[in-house]
């Protein structure tokens, strides 16, 4: 059985770090299912008349099913990965028969389940030219995709990019909320320690480390403001 190169594939091996660099900012995998891209999977089933169509993200050493229309698996190994060739181009990857193409003839998901003969995939591509994965549709019968077919494939996976975007955009805003509220909560302890202050000997030492970690909170609240 010939299975595809991986390192032979890739651009360069730097490329494919930042790549998977990428991925992981992303924080997509192995996370739950998400209605709004379910409904753009099952939309690239129906408009091209096949029965699986998935949304797949592309890790080191497997793809990872984000979405899923009539398959049970979850994953594969990238070895066997049609996506993993997907990934290598900006334009729709076809292959018409995975039983005549000498790449795919011998893949154990085109001998068995499940039977792939007909794929198609679209790279998920970030804004900085990284293809995260694909949004791909798989029949068991060989076919070819008719323009608008494959036009309809390109706006689905734009679509699906676009919603990666704002999940992130959405975590990251998270992410710098709790900052807040944990810089929020030193300066109110160091408001709380400077109100409770006896007037003993030692008192102006102790306000001189107050202030230093004062600062320190009001330099973090600037560098969050900023951001």
């Amino acid at each position: 059985m010939v299975l595809p190169n991986i390192n032979a594939l890739a651009d360069s091996p730097s490329r494919e770090a930042a790549r998977l660099q990428a991925l992981q900012q992303y924080e997509l995998l192995d996370t739950s299912a998400e209605q709004e891209l379910d409904e753009l999977t099952e939309l690239a089933s129906q408009l091209c008349g096949v029965p699986i169509s998935l949304i797949t993200l592309v890790a080191e050493k497997r793809q990872w099913f984000k979405s899923k229309v009539g398959l049970d698996l979850s994953e594969t190994p990238r070895t066997v990965s049609f996506c993993h060739h997907a990934i290598t181009d900006s334009q729709v990857f076809e292959v018409m028969d995975a039983r005549t193409d000498y790449r795919f003839q011998d893949n154990p998901l085109v001998t068995g389940n499940p039977n792939i003969r007909f794929y198609a995939g679209m790279p998920l591509i970030t804004p900085q030219g990284h293809a995260l994965g694909t949004l791909c549709i798989i029949d068991t019968e060989p076919r070819i995709l008719t323009i608008e077919q494959r036009q309809a494939l390109e706006v689905l996976a734009r679509q699906v990019m676009l919603h990666f975007e704002l999940r992130r955009s959405r975590l990251e805003r998270e992410k710098e909320k709790q900052k807040l509220y944990q810089v929020l909560a030193e300066l109110q302890q160091v408001k709380t320690q400077v109100e409770n202050l006896p007037a003993a000997a030692g008192t102006q030492d102790r306000l001189l480390a107050l202030q230093e970690k004062l600062e320190n909170v009001v330099q973090r609240l600037e560098t969050l403001a900023s951001a």
